[in-house]
């Protein structure tokens, strides 16, 4: 870099103030521009389909698919098995000869969560400190996306190639602002795959000091009212979680909510619920009428056995009972909802698709899943599939990682 690397980054900052939130982006990689004298900088943002990236600029597109929106525009580029989909799905910079300038990717994440690719075309090839440094700039780019994207709709709405239904709008925003998390004692990443007509399932985490809290919910029916439905019952865990109750006391309040307000009498939310102590791998757990959690250890796929407790909602004052099982390093905990299992995903084997895929990050490994699931039943799907996978490492304190991602990890512990 011409400029130093303090100061770049300096500017980048600065300039991520001076400008509006939908300015703000384009004014960071600006400054990146000028400092290595870059002939162009993009940020493309990964599509919510998890098949695609995206351009965004606010002029139209010279050449491929674009979507229109006032001033922005944005341009599809899906996923070839090339470069791109390396980068972003590895985790790694990749340097590109082509056409007299070479093109350099560096992934756009933040504690796991991949968001895009920072992509910068030079005049010339650059060498290794060039490509680290702007790999840090990348990395820095994420938190600029992050403080942003909470005051537009530009991120979001261009992350979207297929527009949104009244229900998969109401279900976007009872999911986790994230759908991927690294930490020191575990790696957790969900995935939602949609049916036509959205079936109310949810995933859902947060991190306390010492803990990891969880929850996978399926509510009953499609369309708005399970959107509803799962909204009494996803907000009532919250609302409980965050006061510090146990998970007994979450589902029970969750029972008595969604039996009270749902709008469809006999409206039901399917549910487990979790807690990991992340300094002892103690996993506390609790099934109200779901798929029983599935534990990969050791080469094999074993159901969780637990207390059986009814939906949420189907008998407001029936008590409910939770479980547990101690995580040891290595371990995978997997939870899904039945759209995994639904009559038309027969020809899948669910337990040797996560034995086949040990050795994938749980970004991807959730990903894969889909794509499995997407083959063996079609592109349309008659209900929600909802997957929640967590690697457990066993190492509670700080990350390896100076970057936005731990490429060095996989699901058999720490390497």
């Amino acid at each position: 870099m011409e400029h130093s690397e303090q100061a770049v980054l300096a500017g980048m900052l600065q300039s991520a103030e001076d400008f509006a939130p939908v300015e703000a982006v384009e004014a960071v990689t600006g400054v990146l521009a000028t400092a290595l004298d870059a002939l162009a900088v993009s940020l493309l943002i990964a599509d919510l389909s998890g098949r695609a990236l995206v351009r965004l600029t606010h002029h139209a597109a010279a050449d491929g698919p674009d979507r229109r929106h006032g001033e922005e525009a944005a341009e599809i580029l899906p996923f070839d098995g090339g470069p791109y989909e390396q980068a972003l799905r590895h985790q790694t910079s990749q340097v590109l000869p082509a056409d007299g300038r070479w093109t350099v990717l560096a992934p756009v994440t933040e504690r796991g969560e991949a968001m895009g690719l920072l992509e910068i075309d030079l005049p010339a090839e650059p060498d290794a400190d060039v490509v680290a440094q702007i790999a840090r700039a990348a990395h820095a780019l994420a938190f600029v996306v992050i403080a942003n994207r909470r005051h537009t709709d530009l991120f979001e709405w261009g992350q979207r190639s297929t527009p949104f239904t009244l229900s998969a709008e109401i279900q976007r925003r009872l999911l986790p602002a994230a759908f991927t998390c690294e930490s020191g004692a575990f790696t957790l990443s969900g995935w939602l795959e949609p049916a036509a007509s959205v079936g109310g399932d949810t995933f859902d985490y947060s991190l306390a000091r010492d803990l990891l809290h969880f929850s996978v919910t399926d509510a009953m029916g499609h369309g708005v009212a399970s959107a509803l439905t799962a909204t009494l019952g996803v907000g009532s865990l919250r609302n409980t979680r965050r006061r510090g109750h146990s998970l007994v006391v979450q589902a029970e309040e969750a029972n008595r909510a969604v039996a009270e307000h749902a709008n469809v009498r006999g409206a039901y939310v399917t549910a487990v619920l979790g807690r990991v102590d992340l300094g002892t791998g103690r996993c506390e757990l609790l099934n109200a009428g779901h798929i029983p959690p599935l534990l990969v250890r050791d080469g094999r796929v074993t159901e969780v056995g637990l207390p059986a407790n009814f939906p949420l909602g189907m008998f407001p004052e029936e008590p409910c009972r939770a479980g547990e099982v101690t995580l040891r390093p290595g371990d995978r905990l997997v939870v899904v909802t039945d759209g995994m299992r639904e009559r038309n995903a027969a020809d899948l084997d669910l337990s040797a698709a996560l034995l086949g895929i040990t050795g994938l990050h749980p970004r991807e490994a959730v990903r894969a899943l889909s794509d499995a699931l997407l083959a063996a039943t079609g592109p349309t799907l008659a209900d929600d599939a909802t997957l929640l996978v967590i690697d457990w490492y066993g190492t509670h304190g700080r990350r390896r990682s100076t970057g936005g991602a731990d490429t060095a990890r996989a699901s058999t512990g720490q390497r």
